[in-house]
């Protein structure tokens, strides 16, 4: 492994922040982390490995997947490119519409298998197209909320087969 400039990251970070006017607590609420995180970033501290939180905050500030690492390796962040890739065409015509419209503001994968089981429940949440900054924080507040419950549901339930 090469050595990270966590100094680099920490004055691209801001600078890129700066650029965008915003503060850290607004950038904190974009990348769904916390202050302190963003602090923690910012602050040029040497860390033994890359925070998960900095592909949340690559992504707030607009950059390709992957520029908190080239940043850390010297190089400069990749903006992210507006087009996006089309989805897949086996997905419901429902799905591939709610995809492309919006802003993506996070995505999860769950686990729902029990023993032996690989089911997963993917998913996606956007944003409204013209949604201001005030609206992106509530919606993520609502998400981790949401998301909250749905990492404590109960596995050890088995469905009803009769349907009630």
């Amino acid at each position: 492994m090469g050595s990270r400039d966590w100094k680099h990251l920490a004055d691209t970070i801001e600078a890129a922040r700066e650029t965008r006017n915003l503060t850290q607590v607004a950038l904190a609420e974009k990348a769904g982390v916390s202050e302190s995180t963003i602090q923690n970033l910012e602050s040029g501290r040497e860390r033994t490995r890359v925070p998960a939180s900095l592909y949340r905050v690559e992504r707030a500030l607009g950059w390709a997947p992957g520029s908190g690492e080239r940043v850390l390796e010297g190089g400069d962040p990749e903006e992210q490119q507006e087009e996006t890739a089309p989805p897949p065409s086996d997905l419901p015509l429902r799905i591939v519409h709610e995809l492309q419209d919006g802003p993506l503001l996070d995505a999860t994968v769950l686990d729902l298998g029990g023993a032996g089981s690989q089911a997963r429940m993917i998913v996606v949440v956007k944003g409204a197209p013209d949604a201001s900054p005030e609206q992106i924080r509530a919606d993520l507040l609502a998400w981790a909320k949401t998301q909250k419950h749905l990492q404590n549901l109960p596995a050890d339930e088995e469905p009803d087969e009769a349907g009630n």
